[in-house]
């Protein structure tokens, strides 16, 4: 993989927009299948199409809304594929929320982390900007331990209460700061002394909404802070994906329906969504020339 190589849209939701320069793979068709959780048989099969799909080469990868970050899981195996054989990678994830969620019926946006992490050619995971209450004692029981006890998946937070990890031995396994800015420079402190490829994983709600608006419930980063990350890793990216976009959808299937509800996912109305998109196209466009330089 090239991070300089076209950038491909991964075109779910037709909420990415123009992308100069851009392989668009249409699959509006997998939107209702694919968005938010599928099945393992389902997400197998995406797998095969992006294998056919998508070029040999290619830069940064759109994927649409947060909905669709599961796919993440798809192209860093991907990326593990092209490796030297004895080589591994660290996967850099920027996201308001762990994604490492416990979910038996397959895979969501939620529980991709933890599937990622049993890829042996992935080293560590780094998740970036928690502000989210789903590593707070009270969703403790829906964190998959497993990546976390084996020392392969770090959370770096904020404003979340995180002593119950301590409690049970995995003080090692979280990092907790009081502002944005610390928690880069501690990060980026970190990183100048790694040499393993690295995959970036950048979800827009790990942001505050002064930065850029999704229809999650936000973080605290800023563009300065993911500049700084992309700075430090940029001699050793090999792939990265942009998702967080903002589109409407009712789903088909009322389970889904359901989920989306229970996580507080409210329709954005139409006017309000055409600036959303367009602050958020103007932001990938920074965000990808920076990946570029």
């Amino acid at each position: 993989m090239n991070i300089m190589a076209q950038p491909v849209i991964l075109d779910f939701d037709q909420s990415t927009g123009n992308v100069p320069g851009s392989v668009i793979i249409n699959l509006a068709d997998w939107q209702d299948e694919i968005r938010y959780g599928c099945s393992m048989h389902a997400f197998a099969r995406l797998g095969d199409l992006l294998d056919r799909e998508m070029p040999p080469d290619y830069g940064t990868v759109f994927m649409g809304s947060g909905d669709f970050h599961h796919v993440s899981a798809l192209l860093v195996e991907k990326a593990c594929r092209k490796l030297e054989p004895s080589d591994s990678l660290e996967l850099v994830i920027l996201d308001n929320h762990p994604d490492n969620m416990r979910f038996p019926f397959g895979i969501h946006c939620g529980s991709w982390v933890s599937h990622a992490a049993k890829l042996s050619r992935v080293s560590h995971i780094h998740v970036l900007g928690i502000t989210s209450g789903d590593i707070g004692v009270a969703h403790a029981w829906e964190n998959r331990l497993r990546p976390l006890y084996a020392g392969k998946l770090t959370y770096w937070c904020m404003d979340v209460d995180i002593g119950w990890m301590k409690t049970v031995g995995l003080g090692h396994a979280a990092r907790r700061f009081d502002s944005p800015d610390e928690l880069v420079e501690a990060f980026v402190e970190i990183q100048r002394h790694r040499q393993l490829p690295v995959y970036l994983s950048i979800d827009k709600d790990a942001f505050s909404k002064e930065t850029v608006c999704t229809n999650w419930d936000q973080g605290r980063m800023t563009e300065p802070n993911l500049l700084r990350i992309i700075d430090v890793l940029k001699s050793r990216l090999i792939a990265s994906d942009i998702n967080g976009e903002v589109s409407n959808w009712t789903y088909q299937n009322r389970w889904k329906r359901f989920l989306s509800w229970m996580d507080g996912q409210e329709p954005v109305p139409g006017e309000q969504l055409q600036v959303w998109q367009k602050q958020q196209q103007e932001f990938n466009s920074r965000v990808l020339a920076a990946l570029q330089r």
